[in-house]
């Protein structure tokens, strides 16, 4: 039996979304640019997909929807984009927990003259609102870029209230947000609910769709150059010829994703019993987030004197597919660079693990992570010189011991 827990870092292709791309593998496999007829079907399947993904999101025009081939390069597109279409503002602001996609544009940016900006968090997640007002700068900031959730805590960011601040301050200033975790899990509306985002980037591969296909939202009038030039596709914005079976399959995806949003709730309850599960069976485990508002399907736990890599390794043994944080930097052995920015202690630093569910959890797949998971915390924790086996909890001054 496998339990699939790591949603957060890609998800199962829905067999919808494989039998809508089907056709344009094979019957439709016309390049959409073409003039003669049998090209048509694949234009207008794109002219579709386009409206379809412009539902999800809530916007009228779907011509503001720029297809991607992910997330990353939408979130490249965006920063670099409205910094070459700004180039006398040299000032942007984003977040310490932004995935890698935006903190390393932005270290980018820094290396080529731009101050950056980075908002601390505290130990939820959270950003200070008043140290976000303080960083916009009228005339100078060029750019926003906050996450709409954190991938690795589920912790959600005040988008709505965040961009509006922002315009508030100058309606010059571009708003970007990355809501490649909440497109498919949380409403949103960009026209009425976000209508000062300027900027929405998102990948399919985390709502059910394939790798290699994502979207960015461009508000009509917003000041952004092409990040990639050669062509004409996408009215300019975009060179390369369209990917028309992802296109269709991301447009699928995001249908079922709106057709089944009330199966979040289903989600978010086996969400609750995994922690309220872990917290009743494992002593000193506490939940990252959780003074925040957190996605639905996210649920990160910080073991206390056990490392991550050994309950990784454990839990995979038993079936159960986890992470210890972003896909993106599994492979380093650093700490993770959100939970350094929330304080998380020392002690769980490097023991906290990720269990991320989607609409296909089940009850059996709980059932197996509360049945399999305080075993392993309990197994690796005998083996810590730092744990009192017989008291169950850690040894006199084991903070001290490991240089707290």
């Amino acid at each position: 039996m496998i339990v699939y827990a790591d949603n957060n870092a890609t998800t199962a292709i829905a067999p919808e979304v494989v039998e809508a791309m089907r056709p344009y593998f094979t019957a439709e496999y016309f390049n959409p640019s073409s003039m003669y007829d049998s090209s048509k079907p694949a234009a207008d399947a794109i002219t579709a997909a386009r409206q379809t993904v412009a539902k999800l999101l809530g916007v009228g025009a779907s011509r503001q929807i720029l297809f991607t081939s992910c997330a990353t390069e939408s979130n490249n597109a965006a920063i670099f984009g409205v910094t070459k279409a700004m180039p006398t503002r040299r000032h942007v602001i984003t977040s310490a927990v932004e995935h890698p996609a935006v903190l390393e544009v932005c270290k980018e940016l820094a290396r080529n003259d731009y101050e950056v900006t980075v908002l601390p968090v505290d130990r939820h997640g959270q950003i200070d609102m008043a140290d976000f007002v303080r960083a916009l700068r009228p005339e100078q900031t060029a750019l926003v870029t906050i996450m709409h959730a954190n991938n690795e805590t589920g912790v959600v960011f005040p988008i709505e209230e965040m961009s509006r601040l922002t315009k508030e301050t100058e309606p010059d200033i571009v708003f970007h947000t990355d809501a490649t975790q909440t497109v498919g899990k949380i409403p949103i509306d960009l026209k009425n609910g976000m209508p000062h985002v300027d900027l929405l980037s998102f990948s399919g591969h985390k709502m059910h769709a394939p790798k290699g296909i994502g979207a960015l939202f461009i508000r009509r009038g917003t000041p952004i150059r092409p990040y990639m030039i050669g062509g004409h596709q996408e009215e300019g914005r975009r060179a390369g010829t369209e990917n028309v079976p992802y296109i269709v399959g991301l447009a699928k995806a995001c249908e079922l994703a709106q057709e089944h949003m009330p199966e979040e709730a289903r989600v978010l309850a086996l969400r609750d019993r995994v922690e309220k599960g872990l917290i009743d069976a494992i002593p000193h485990l506490e939940i990252n987030g959780s003074g925040a508002i957190r996605l639905p399907n996210t649920l990160n736990v910080a073991v206390h004197y056990v490392e991550g890599e050994g309950m990784l390794y454990q839990l995979s043994a038993s079936g159960v597919c986890a992470s210890s944080g972003s896909a993106c930097t599994s492979g380093s052995l650093e700490p993770s660079h959100v939970l350094m920015a929330m304080k998380v202690p020392f002690t769980a630093m490097h023991g906290s693990i990720r269990f991320s569910l989607s609409r296909y959890s089940t009850d059996a797949d709980i059932e197996r992570i509360l049945e399999v998971f305080p075993g392993i915390v309990a197994n690796l924790r005998r083996l810590s010189p730092y744990w009192d086996v017989k008291t169950n909890a850690p040894r006199r001054n084991a903070d001290s011991q490991i240089g707290m």
